[in-house]
């Protein structure tokens, strides 16, 4: 009689979903982490090193006291000058009728333009000495004795005004947000009961925004605080100080102190990390703050003649002026107060598309902001399903949620010199290429590139994702076949406004640049610092051309609405 074994199937051997996009996600945390918090920490320890020889070093001087101050008064006074303007800008634009809709675009454009061109054009116009307004001021009879003023663009206050200018369509997009939450039947309860336009902005508006007031009052802040561009350029060579400038002062000397630069940006990260942190607590469960229902904010059927004027005022100031400044140098051989048909030239521009260290700053601005946008959304847009959909995953949504935040509070000049440290040294030697350029601006746009997503998965809800998953659709296929095509909107908003902030930025870059590896703004700064200033402002054009024409490809691929979406 035969005896017959069974023989028991294999086991296969499985990991279980959850596991691996568990794994996933503490591989790209871990990679997040690398790269935005190492940079923090070598600095913090340097600063430390040899019985916090840094610290001594930058505090230990005489004129600290000033530089603290000068620094808290431009964050303070610009945030009180944005906070203003961008609140009024935010209630004109919801006065304004339907036919006049497309205003409401007008204060967001200011953000096209890159502060390191604002802040030139305002030069030519403003200087002392040959800025052009200044030449019409002096022509009015109580000015006509003096040689050089009324207005020095030069010094603290007019810096202060500026940085405003410069913040003010940022707070606009936070209350212009805020605003479109605020049914209409409040409104129309107050006008019923008597309420002028004045008191329902007071009684009405102003409490019903208040979170919004708080966020992008936070976010002006801290911009403010971490304000480089208008304090170094108007403010070298008048003597003015920041913190922020302390630190390049001090990385750009020969030789260079590090451990002064570092403690120099201490006090900057730690009230970063502090109000990320506050605004954690009081923010908590995002979902929250999904849009509730109700008769929306419906626009009025006035005239709206105010809201139209107040808006066409703050443009002049903030667009029109400086780039009429920029046109006038960009198209004159030289810059000085007197202007003439014959002098009007466009060898400017000849010159422009010549040079071949200019045209090489276009091509790595433009590539390296793309290379960016291409690895920052996909990140953004994992890590913003993490903090919506990843209940089993608090804790790594907890970590994810404060890497992704800490850019936004903490000025990128400190990241600027906390990568030329890292990345001057192995394992990863990178200074002076385009991908230190990259990874720096990877880890700016963060934020933006999470909070941005993560709003439009908020609004969707979970609808759309149950009943993918009820069907047997994967993950993937639900991203891929739904998720995308209904946040296509949003993502080309993020990729116009990341893309737009990156082809401006100044900071990080002045510090991670080599003399071979020049990005627009550090070559438009090397030509301020060596008195070329009409192709400073032919330069600072270009920028403005370039950042133009990418947000234009993304209302193409993304609607004409991307811009209201930023």
């Amino acid at each position: 009689m035969t005896t017959m074994t069974a023989v028991a199937p294999a086991r296969s051997f499985s990991i279980p979903t959850h596991w691996r996009a568990r794994s996933g996600y503490i591989v790209l945390l871990a990679v997040l982490a690398y790269l935005v918090v190492l940079p923090m920490v070598r600095l913090q320890i340097l600063a430390f090193e040899d019985g916090a020889a840094g610290y001594k070093s930058q505090y230990g001087r005489y004129d600290i006291a000033k530089t603290l101050g000068t620094t808290a008064a431009l964050a303070v006074g610009s945030l009180v000058i944005a906070m203003v303007l961008g609140t009024l800008l935010a209630y004109a634009a919801s006065r304004l009728p339907s036919r006049l809709g497309w205003l409401k675009m007008i204060p967001i454009l200011p953000i096209v333009m890159p502060a390191v061109a604002s802040i030139v054009g305002w030069a030519f116009l403003l200087s002392p000495g040959p800025g052009y307004l200044n030449v019409l001021l002096r022509k009015l009879p109580w000015w006509s004795s003096l040689e050089s003023g009324p207005v020095d663009v030069y010094s603290v206050p007019w810096i202060i005004i500026l940085t405003g200018f410069g913040l003010t369509s940022f707070v606009y997009l936070f209350v212009s947000s805020g605003m479109q939450n605020i049914s209409s039947e409040h409104l129309e309860a107050a006008q019923i009961s008597g309420s002028s336009t004045i008191g329902i902005f007071f009684k009405v508006v102003l409490p019903l925004l208040r979170p919004s007031l708080i966020y992008g009052g936070g976010i002006a802040l801290l911009l403010g605080l971490g304000q480089f561009t208008g304090p170094l350029i108007l403010g070298q060579n008048s003597g003015v100080k920041v913190l922020t400038t302390e630190m390049y002062e001090r990385v750009s000397q020969s030789p260079s102190d590090f451990a002064a630069a570092a403690a120099a940006g201490s006090p900057l990260v730690i009230f970063g990390l502090a109000v990320v942190l506050i605004q954690k607590g009081l923010l908590g469960d995002q979902s929250r703050f999904v849009t509730h229902g109700g008769k929306s904010f419906v626009n009025p059927t006035g005239r709206g003649t105010w809201a139209a004027v107040t808006i066409a005022v703050f443009s002049l100031f903030a667009l029109v002026l400086p780039l009429i400044g920029l046109i006038i140098v960009s198209l004159t051989p030289y810059w000085s107060g007197s202007l003439g048909w014959d002098l009007f030239t466009l060898a400017n521009y000849k010159e422009l598309f010549r040079t071949n260290s200019i045209v090489e700053s276009v091509i790595t601005s433009i590539v390296t902001s793309i290379g960016a946008v291409v690895i920052c959304i996909p990140i953004g847009y994992v890590i913003a399903n993490l903090l919506i959909r990843g209940r089993r995953y608090k804790i790594l949504g907890l970590i994810g949620d404060v890497i992704t935040a800490l850019p936004m509070g903490i000025p990128a000049v400190i990241f600027g010199v906390g990568f030329l440290m890292v990345y001057t040294e192995p394992p990863f030697i990178l200074y002076g290429t385009r991908a230190v350029i990259i990874l720096v601006y990877v880890v700016l746009m963060l934020p933006f590139a999470v909070r941005m997503q993560m709003t439009s998965m908020l609004s969707l809800g979970n609808t759309y994702t149950e009943a993918s998953a009820t069907s047997g659709a994967s993950p993937f296929v639900t991203t891929l076949r739904i998720m995308l095509p209904l946040m296509r909107p949003t993502i080309f908003s993020a990729v116009a406004l990341i893309f737009i902030l990156l082809t401006h930025e100044f900071a990080a870059s002045l510090l991670v640049r080599a003399s071979t590896t020049q990005v627009m703004g550090t070559l438009l700064y090397d030509m301020w610092q060596n008195g070329s200033y009409p192709m400073v402002a032919a330069m600072a054009l270009l920028m403005t051309a370039v950042t133009t024409v990418g947000v234009v490809i993304a209302m193409i691929f993304g609607g004409r609405n991307v811009l209201s979406k930023l």
